[in-house]
């Protein structure tokens, strides 16, 4: 008697850039692009994505808690990343389906060790333990100069803690993102963010063609 079939692990494709650098309006492309490929899709968010996660998001965008330390901001990001790998990300890939994340690991290299200056040791020491080692099948940086990207956010409202920030914050949250991307040139696909929305969701998807093998 054989066995039956096991269904094909689910595939991770995270979404990073800086502020303004037009992650919502790519996810949004994305999606309806791998939806219409066949593709039975998860969307979610860092923070977020789970009850817990959201209410984590709430604390630390939150303009009035501009005192939080750096290592409250990176221990609450794991934690809502810990739920959301469990409660979410590896449910779904489990059984098959794959999962499209704005933000994930990589956000706090760029954020908190970056932008923070929180040691990149504790950084891998947290995501081994609270992410559960997982990592991303592809990762689509945005990428775009910091004076852009804040001239495009200005528009959207009052700034949350981390919008907040000064030039040099985000500089130094770009140089962290495309370190890593030079540094693990096999999972990043570095996109130029000032091309238009139209260029930019076409290289997205040239950047996920080599994705499609894995489904059954």
């Amino acid at each position: 008697m054989t066995s039956p079939a096991r269904t094909p692990r689910g595939k991770l494709i995270t979404l990073e850039g800086g502020e303004g650098a037009g992650k919502s309006t790519l996810l949004a492309g994305l999606r309806q692009h791998l939806v219409e490929q066949g593709v039975d899709l998860v969307l979610t968010r860092e923070p977020g994505g789970t009850p817990l996660g959201e209410a984590v998001r709430a604390i630390v965008l939150d303009p009035a808690l501009r005192g939080m330390s750096a290592e409250t901001e990176l221990l609450l990001m794991f934690a809502s990343r810990a739920q959301l790998v469990r409660e979410c990300i590896e449910p779904a890939l489990a059984a098959g389906r794959w999962v499209l994340c704005d933000r994930f690991t990589d956000a706090s290299y760029a954020y908190q060790g970056g932008g923070r200056g929180m040691p990149v040791e504790r950084i891998a020491t947290l995501e081994q333990w609270a992410a559960d080692g997982l990592t991303p099948d592809l990762t689509l940086l945005l990428d775009l100069p910091v004076a852009t990207g804040r001239a495009r956010a200005a528009g959207r409202g009052e700034a949350d803690r981390i919008e907040a920030e000064a030039d040099g914050f985000f500089e130094r949250v770009r140089a962290a993102y495309r370190a890593r991307a030079a540094a693990e040139p096999g999972r990043f696909r570095v996109i130029d963010a000032s091309q238009t929305p139209a260029e930019v969701l076409a290289a997205a998807i040239e950047a996920t063609r080599h994705l499609f093998g894995a489904i059954a």
